[in-house]
């Protein structure tokens, strides 16, 4: 899904953020949403050469995905001062409502590049349409605060990001392995 305006109009949106801050606290009075540390402070490489690291984790305790599809979502923030950087990121645990209520969520990796102040997100679904319907959602929210042209998402399907990270062998990695599409973790 290359950058174009939203699709989404501003009813729609609003409702479909309003529908996830009350699954998100649902998640969140019964115990189910977590931050695991198991993967902050590592970093994936991506076929362009670039190097993300991971910030943050989010998991909703939840069955395993039937229809697994990852959502990978790239995007270049308007402020420019890394000071700035460094508050959005801690600042960034605020947005969870946005999308951890959203149908089929199961997953979030929260990835920067801070030489490229690159931000780079990826998701695991149960389902490639609510995969696609919350990318669509995310540019909605996102449209006045990225830089023009630098919102891309992909989607995917039939595989849990763990399993993409790991055919790709490069969580850790010293050395950016070769493949064809820059946005897919290689």
């Amino acid at each position: 899904m290359p950058d174009k305006s939203s699709d989404v109009s501003t009813r729609v949106g609003i409702a479909r953020v309003a529908r996830s801050i009350v699954g998100c606290t649902g998640f969140l009075v019964r115990g189910r949403l977590h931050q695991p540390s198991r993967h902050v402070g590592g970093a994936l490489w991506f076929a362009d050469g670039t190097r993300a690291r991971i910030f943050r984790e989010t998991v909703v305790d939840r069955q395993r995905p039937r229809t697994p599809a990852v959502l990978v979502v790239e995007f270049r923030l308007r402020v420019a001062r890394e000071r700035t950087h460094r508050v959005v990121q801690r600042l960034s645990v605020l947005a969870t409502p946005l999308f951890a209520g959203f149908p089929g969520f199961v997953s979030k990796l929260w990835l920067t590049d801070d030489k490229s102040r690159v931000y780079r997100e990826i998701y695991e679904f149960d389902g490639a349409a609510q995969a696609e319907s919350y990318a669509e959602t995310l540019r909605w929210i996102l449209r006045r605060v990225v830089v023009a042209g630098t919102f891309e998402c992909h989607v995917v399907t039939g595989e849990c990001w763990a399993g993409l990270v790991a055919q790709a062998e490069c969580l850790a990695a010293d050395a950016p392995p070769d493949m064809t599409a820059a946005w897919r973790p290689t």
